[in-house]
């Protein structure tokens, strides 16, 4: 019996007059949901059974009754658009139609309030004509992207705009981040043959979501070709599996996709420009503190219908949960709510009705939540207005959230079951109270703990820390942490490692760039010497620091660290300098304020991100606004980008009196040390600005100094005028492809050794002389790579360098100045077929490296045999590289461009028929043919290399 059939007889033999769902058939059988799903809307297709209205669809045999099994479908028109009822139809004469009010956002906390406007926008983008608006979601993490999408899948199935809804199809892009081709092949599936193990053609999850939507989450982990492949089928709605050489399938997919960062940053802008609808979830602690609570009832509401018990928690437990949301927002606050609900279950066992939850039931990092809250007063007053004594929820009391089947802050088990049973168990032992509470508490702990493990869902600030601040300065600070809580006799909060971590870094860096360590005033030095034990434990961490660093460290530096830990435990920020962000874009302020509330989690930084379309009037408001809010009396430090930004500072000091002081071209480094000051007891405006303008990042933390030899050669190519933005070109042929390909090396390569302002320019071979020049007008050049060495007396790696690891080393040069990176040539593999393939396949996402590699290579062995000399191999590499990149446009038909009026000097060229005679080889084995374009390029490849070969 097929599956189809077997599915169809259960629904006969079992359904009653109300029908079976796609979930009972989907249990009773254990056929997987979408496969069921599938094959009941077949059967309805072919007449077999009926589907009867309402949420979740029910399905009933053919030879049902009339009136639950027949409908017919009215229309009323509302204003977003057509809303569809169904109605009986034995009840058509007496009824009168009515549109359907069905919106699952009505019951999503903050829909009117802070969520109101994104919520205007989800329901745009559904209900659009005729297939729906793509979108894109951004919010930091635990926001609830995921949640959001699914309420989104669950609104555009009531409005019934779905053609085959296939329940909400998910990807997470970061799981294949690091393997661009398994990528691809999950989304748009493969051919038989197209990479080691595909033994047959695969449809992916683009045809498996075809006539409904596809949740894409952690988009910006999409390689640039992936977003191209993704937005060529937002444009035409065709693709091409992987393998294959011709779009040939067609699918009606609505997408949403979601991303924790900047999208302006890091997707490439034609993929965000094809994406009309962005939506931003606000952070959990920047709703209200209404929203808040609401939030902390509902999930505790979900606790209570597990165990089926009352849950009572004190006023101050719901200050500390609400107060204990740090980096991970709504996500967090639930993982805490289910961790303390598992122990108040354990502590109240012998009671059915009611479990109660106190301060004592608390871990201490959710504790200490409650200080978070007491040291914003506004904050403690909004809350403590909305509670009472107690809070009491019940079971299915308040509003519920959705559930979200691939909710990653969801227990794939009942913990609550697990405890009872373990209790039972360990109760028939004979043990008592407090013994069972002993080990089933240490159970929670290793069940919450290797769930959240193995999800990866406790997100981690170390790792942005460790983005930020050498490996090795977090390694001390780590082990420096447990001396310094045994020598104090309390334990420090994890801000403890971001804070010390920063402070140690800024600190060596100051002294290996042979600045001055700052004087303590009389008076700050009275108030530490009040603190002998954290003056002895900052005396051991220097001696740790000497030892590990071999860097000589004056005593002052022993009352700044006291000073530091003094800080760190009495987490009390009044009368702090304050720090705003204010930057240009929908999120690029947010997001460098979101790293540092993850890092630094005991300090408020504000944020304003100014649309590029506000009027400057408009945004000095908002910004003297929040000076205005934020300033306890020691002033405000603005840090900005560009524009008119930069000038509100001065002004909001002469209207308002609150000293402001203003840093421009902003960095997460800058304000991460910007705040990691201001936390300081000793904090003063003037100092911090002073400090921060000659500020440079936390990276490239030296072991030992610099030696006097290395000194004397370090070049000024990263240091000369501070004024000129600096730029790096990448040469080749069209200043497309490659060069695009090298851009995207080097970027990588900056940004992993966190060098910033320094733009890359992919430009072609063609319009060197002109492009160099129009560059030179706005930007310093201090390095090229590419194809060809220009005239510029500055570093150059060629192509083939870059490709065989070079990179590094060229960047690692650059920022250092030592040495010469001229000398890396000497360095360089001897070019292989072998290694050639490896090229191809780490650069190329569409072509085959292993069909492809031995017919380039005798491409190159034609052109070779007419050279005058012998062909190198940076030539060599230089030209496979470019035709391959031709191929691969060819291929997908990404036409570029030459001028027209050259083609007639092109055509005259001697090369001009070796390359005709070449290509034809391609065309023969490949059933690929170049345009003129590309032959032009080619061409012009080969006369500048003999041109070069000529002059040396």
């Amino acid at each position: 019996m097929t599956r189809k059939s077997k599915i169809c007889e259960y629904v006969r033999q079992h359904s009653d007059r109300h029908g079976l769902t796609t979930e009972m058939v989907a249990t009773a059988l254990m056929i997987a949901r979408s496969n069921v799903s599938k094959e009941l809307n077949a059967l309805v297709r072919e007449g077999q059974l009926h589907k009867l209205t309402g949420r979740p669809v029910h399905y009933v045999p053919v030879n049902a009754t009339a009136t639950t099994a027949t409908t017919t479908t009215t229309t009323s028109g509302v204003a977003n658009g057509a809303t569809t009822e169904r109605i009986p139809t034995a009840h058509v004469a007496t009824s009168v139609p009515k549109p359907v009010v069905n919106d699952i956002f009505a019951s999503m906390i903050g829909s009117h309030e802070s969520l109101a406007n994104q919520v205007e926008q989800a329901k745009a983008a559904i209900l659009y004509p005729p297939r729906g608006l793509n979108t894109l979601i951004i919010g930091p993490t635990g926001s609830g992207k995921t949640y959001f999408a699914n309420a989104m899948y669950r609104f555009a199935e009531t409005q019934q705009v779905l053609t085959n809804p296939q329940g909400l199809i998910t990807f997470n892009c970061a799981d294949y981040a690091h393997n661009p081709e398994l990528l691809m092949s999950h989304l748009f599936g493969y051919v038989k043959g197209s990479f080691t193990g595909a033994n047959e053609d695969k449809d992916g999850l683009i045809q498996e979501a075809d006539g409904g939507m596809l949740f894409l989450d952690e988009v910006h982990r999409l390689p640039p070709e992936g977003q191209e492949m993704i937005f060529y089928f937002m444009d035409h709605g065709t693709y091409s599996r992987l393998g294959e050489t011709a779009k040939s399938h067609h699918a009606n997919v609505r997408l949403v996709c979601a991303t924790t960062e900047d999208p302006e940053s890091t997707l490439l802008q034609t993929f965000v420009r094809r994406i009309p609808i962005t939506i931003q979830l606000p952070a959990f602690n920047h709703r209200s503190a209404k929203e808040r609570l609401e939030l902390l009832k509902a999930l505790l509401s979900l606790e209570a219908n597990r165990i089926n018990k009352q849950i009572r928690l004190t006023e101050d437990v719901v200050q500390a949960l609400l107060g204990s949301v740090t980096f991970g927002n709504v996500g967090q606050l639930k993982s805490n709510i289910q961790l303390v609900c598992a122990q108040g279950f354990v502590n109240s066992i012998e009671n059915d009705s009611e479990i109660t939850i106190t301060m004592d039931d608390l871990p201490q990092n959710i504790r200490s939540g409650l200080m978070t809250v007491a040291s914003n007063r506004h904050e403690l007053g909004a809350i403590s207005e909305l509670l009472d004594p107690v809070l009491i929820v019940k079971p299915n009391d308040g509003p519920t959230p959705l559930r979200n089947k691939n909710d990653n802050y969801e227990l794939p088990y009942n913990l609550y079951e697990i405890i009872g049973d373990k209790a039972a168990l360990l109760r028939r032992e004979g043990l008592d109270k407090e013994h069972i509470n002993r080990f089933i508490t240490t159970d929670i702990n290793v069940h919450l703990k290797s769930f959240y493990k193995q999800n990866q869902l406790e997100v981690s600030p170390e790792n942005k820390l460790a983005e930020i601040v050498d490996q090795d300065v977090i390694d001390f600070t780590k082990t420096a942490q447990m001396t310094v809580q045994d020598m104090l006799g309390y334990n420090f909060k994890d801000n403890f490692i971001y804070a010390v971590s920063l402070h140690v870094s800024s600190f060596i860096k100051r002294i290996q760039a042979g600045k001055p360590m700052r004087q303590m005033s009389s008076d700050m030095l009275a108030m530490v010497r009040e603190y002998p034990a954290e003056i002895k434990a900052a005396e051991a961490l220097k001696q740790g620091l000497e030892e590990r660093y071999h860097l000589p460290i004056p005593k002052s530096e022993v009352y700044y660290l006291a000073i530091l830990l003094i800080s760190l435990k009495s987490m009390q920020l009044n009368g702090k300098v304050g720090v705003l962000v204010a930057a240009h874009g929908m999120s690029t302020a947010s997001s460098m304020a979101q790293v540092v509330g993850q890092l630094l989690d005991d300090y408020d930084v504000q944020a304003f991100d100014m649309p590029l379309d506000m009027d400057p009037s408009v945004a000095y408001d908002h910004v003297k606004r929040r000076v205005e809010k934020l300033d306890s009396g020691k002033g405000i430090l603005l840090l900005v980008d560009m524009g008119s930004l930069t000038t509100f500072g001065e002004r909001i000091q002469q209207e308002t009196g609150i000293a402001t002081r203003t840093i421009d071209m902003v960095t997460t480094p800058v304000v991460l040390e910007a705040v990691r000051k201001a936390s300081l007891v000793d904090s003063d405006l003037d100092s911090m600005y002073q400090e921060l303008v000659g500020f440079k990042g936390y990276s490239r933390i030296l072991r030992n100094l610099p030696t006097d030899s290395q000194r004397a050669t370090v070049k000024p190519a990263l240091a000369t005028d501070k004024t000129a933005q600096r730029a790096i070109i990448a040469i080749c042929a069209t200043g497309v492809g490659t060069a695009e390909r090298i851009k995207s090396i080097l970027d990588s390569l900056l940004a992993q050794n966190f060098i910033e302002g320094i733009t890359v320019f992919p430009i072609s071979v063609v319009e060197m002389k002109t492009r160099i020049q129009q560059i030179s007008q706005n930007y310093q050049i201090i390095a090229a790579t590419g194809i060809t060495k220009p005239e510029l007396d500055v570093p150059f790696i060629s192509l083939e360098e870059l490709l065989q690891g070079g990179g590094e080393k060229f960047i690692d040069q650059l920022a250092t100045g030592i040495d010469s990176p001229q000398t890396m040539a000497e360095e360089s593999q001897q070019l292989t077929p072998e290694l050639c393939e490896r090229y191809l396949g780490d650069y190329f996402t569409f072509l085959n490296p292993k069909k492809l590699t031995g017919i380039l290579w005798e491409y190159s062995e034609v052109i070779a045999t007419h050279l005058d000399g012998v062909m190198t191999n940076a030539f060599r590499i230089d030209l496979i590289m470019h035709l391959a990149g031709a191929l691969e446009r060819t291929a997908i038909k990404d036409e570029i461009s030459a001028p027209t009026e050259e083609m007639p000097d092109i055509m005259a060229s001697k090369w001009y028929p070796l390359v005709q005679q070449a290509n034809q080889q391609l065309t023969d084995q490949l059933q690929l043919t170049f345009s003129d374009a590309e032959n032009y390029y080619i061409v012009q490849l080969l006369e500048t290399h003999q041109a070069k070969v000529a002059m040396s």
